[in-house]
Parts: C-alpha cells; structure tokens; sequence
C-alpha cells in the first residue's frame, strides 16, 4: 500500500528525491514518516510530517538537507536529500502512523512500504 521509490546510487555531495505513493486507500489523515536503516544498524527515524503537512521534524543528522513534504491530493509524501554523504547509505522507507501527527518511534507506525536503496559513494 506504500511504495517508496527514488532511492539510487549517487557521489557524496549529490542529491535524491525519494516518494512514497499510497494506494489502495488514503493516509491524507495520518502522520507520515521516513526511516532509514543502514547494514548492521536498526532502524532510524529521518523526518516526519503531520497529516496536513503544517508541522514537520527531522533527525538531527539530516537537519537543514533533507525536507519532507507531502501532497494529500496525491497519496504521495516526497523527501528531496540534498548534500548526500556516505553515512546517509541505507535503504529508506516511509511509513504511515497510527494518528495525525509526527512519531520518531517505529512502534507508532502501522503501515510500512517496501524500501529503497540510497547508495553514497565517496
């Protein structure tokens, strides 16, 4: 019901867009969130986004690259990730929560999509 997708290989320093487009129902009424999880580590939370999109929040560690935003019309929340670095390697997901707003704790979320791999190569 979530599809992530954008993910690729890029040089430090470059940029990606990744989307995650819902189907099969809407989640305009949920929080939505982007993590991230690299080989050997657990899963990280990397920006979320409440329902209507007026409040939003960010890892520190993406803070300033990163910006989430979503169109309800279309199902769909977008992550533009400016200034890659090597440590942003992983395969990322979106995920929807269990209410309207913003969670950094995956336990909050329900629905997950499939996951997309962002390489950043040195």
């Amino acid at each position: 019901q979530l599809q992530a997708s954008g993910g690729g290989l890029v040089q430090a320093g470059g940029s990606l867009r990744l989307s995650c487009a819902a189907s099969g129902r809407s989640f305009s009424g949920y929080g939505m969130g982007w993590f991230r999880q690299a080989p050997g580590k657990e899963r990280e939370f990397v920006a979320g986004i409440s329902w209507n999109g007026g409040s939003t929040y960010y890892a520190d560690s993406v803070k300033g690259r990163f910006t989430i935003s979503r169109d309800n019309a279309k199902n769909t929340v977008y992550l533009p990730m400016n200034s890659l670095k090597p440590e942003d390697t992983a395969v990322y997901y979106c995920a929807a929560a269990r209410d309207r707003y913003i969670h950094r704790d995956t336990g909050e979320y329900d629905y997950w999509g499939q996951g997309t791999l962002v390489t950043v190569s040195s």
